[in-house]
């Protein structure tokens, strides 16, 4: 979806794209642009989520760097849009608006009284949109309909098109502080590869607001483009299953799914076998990570679920069995008392730092590929069915030096298994300086 919504955005004229991210999709999102031969401005990382308007704020003061009265096209990256001519025609209104000074939203003329979605009321015609008259959160049913029947309220969709100093300046005017600590967090960046680390201390004393709440609700410059454009924002399961095609019993099924008198039910597998006998309007899906089932109708609910791994301090929320790196990504296959096993997937051309652990040994088998190995002082290549150990202690690097993946079974052995057990010597991708040891108890906080 990141990739769709990178292409989609891809209009004449248009720059290339400025992303914002958390710190945790940093590697993946790379590699996802990689895939679609994009190369982005930049990827900025947030130390934490605050919402949109501090995104907006970090946007505006990027592109004003090079032109203040740059326009700027915010998307959310989980939208599906099927009618991509009619929105490249609807940003092309709202960009014409937004250079006479409008913050332009895009309001999706509603098929139906949906109560999942807040509604914008145009107000007074301008040369290419609305003048907004006011906005509405989720209405009850009844409310919808009628806002429906009246012709004149559209979905809020999420997506905006503003002049950077504009934006700029409404938000100074009605968040006082923000746009300064946005400012703040840009000047005392780090900035490596594509990435720009935006400083935890200044943008996470940023109050958490939506750019709905901070400027659309308050400030007399807000529009919107009524649009037709075949969109969804993919709150919920559920939205996958409404969008998708479906069998003659209202089904939806990826990956390996058998039923058996089973109805309008969404089914995701993405390990082994998953079976459904008798049921109806649900939704399950399976994963590395963990398995859902909900009644379709309730699948937004699971964000009930997730607020309690949070007061637990679970992890699964935020962990994923396979981990994206600037070289490729590794998943975690088992793991007990004084051993874990993963599978490691090297991109060609990629090269893990040159680094030791002080409390695991490794053993490598090549099952795919061809890897060039570094144990202390020797330099060798191994390929399918051959396997290398690297003792505790020896400094030692793994490199895909071939045109094809370089795949391989990790066992690690020894009486510590974190990832942040690690002495990094060097690193052609800058994660780090030379000779720092990062050990902090954290078993996710390194980087292999």
């Amino acid at each position: 979806m990141i990739q769709e919504t990178v292409l989609r955005a891809k209009l004449d004229g248009a720059e290339a794209p400025l992303l914002i991210c958390g710190e945790n999709h940093r590697f993946i999102i790379a590699e996802q642009m990689q895939a679609i031969g994009i190369a982005p401005r930049g990827i900025v990382l947030e130390p934490e989520g605050r919402n949109t308007a501090p995104a907006a704020a970090v946007a505006s003061l990027l592109t004003a760097e090079a032109d203040p009265e740059g326009i700027v096209l915010l998307l959310p990256s989980d939208h599906i849009v099927s009618d991509c001519p009619a929105f490249a025609r609807a940003v092309e209104n709202a960009a014409a608006a937004a250079a006479q000074g409008a913050i332009v939203t895009f309001g999706i003329e509603p098929d139906g009284p949906e109560t999942g979605y807040g509604y914008i009321q145009r107000g007074d015609a301008m040369e290419n949109a609305f003048r907004v008259k006011r906005f509405i959160e989720k209405p009850e049913a009844a409310k919808a309909a009628e806002y429906v029947a009246a012709g004149d309220h559209y979905w809020n969709s999420g997506m905006f098109v503003f002049r950077a100093d504009v934006m700029l300046s409404e938000l100074k005017a009605h968040v006082p502080g923000l746009v300064e600590s946005c400012k703040r967090a840009i000047e005392s960046a780090k900035r490596d590869l594509d990435f720009i680390r935006l400083d935890a201390a200044s943008y996470g004393a940023i109050e958490s607001i939506s750019l709905d709440y901070a400027v659309m609700e308050r400030t007399s410059v807000a529009a919107v483009v009524p649009c037709k454009i075949g969109w969804n924002d993919v709150g919920a399961w559920s939205s996958l299953w409404a969008i998708q095609q479906r069998d003659n019993a209202g089904n939806v099924f990826q990956g390996d799914v058998m039923v058996h008198d089973t109805q309008d039910s969404f089914v995701r597998s993405d390990k082994g076998l998953t079976a459904l006998v008798g049921v109806r309007d649900l939704v399950v899906v399976v994963t590395d990570d963990a398995v859902l089932v909900a009644d379709k109708r309730r699948a937004q609910d699971v964000k009930e679920i997730v607020g309690k791994l949070k007061s637990m301090q679970r992890t699964e929320h935020v962990e994923h069995k396979t981990v994206f790196r600037p070289w490729g990504s590794y998943q975690s296959i088992d793991s007990g008392n004084g051993f874990q096993v993963k599978q490691i997937l090297v991109k060609p051309g990629g090269r893990l730092s040159l680094q030791m652990h002080h409390h695991r040994a490794e053993h490598w088998v090549v099952v795919e590929g061809t890897a060039r190995v570094t144990c202390d002082d020797k330099v060798f290549t191994l390929n399918t069915n051959q396997s290398t150990f690297i003792p505790l202690g020896s400094k030692h690097r793994l490199e895909n030096p071939g045109k094809i993946p370089l795949r391989l079974i990790e066992v690690q052995s020894g009486s510590y298994l974190g990832e942040d057990d690690i002495v990094r010597f060097d690193d052609v991708y800058g994660r780090v300086d030379a000779n720092v040891v990062n050990f902090t108890g954290n078993p996710r906080s390194g980087e292999s």
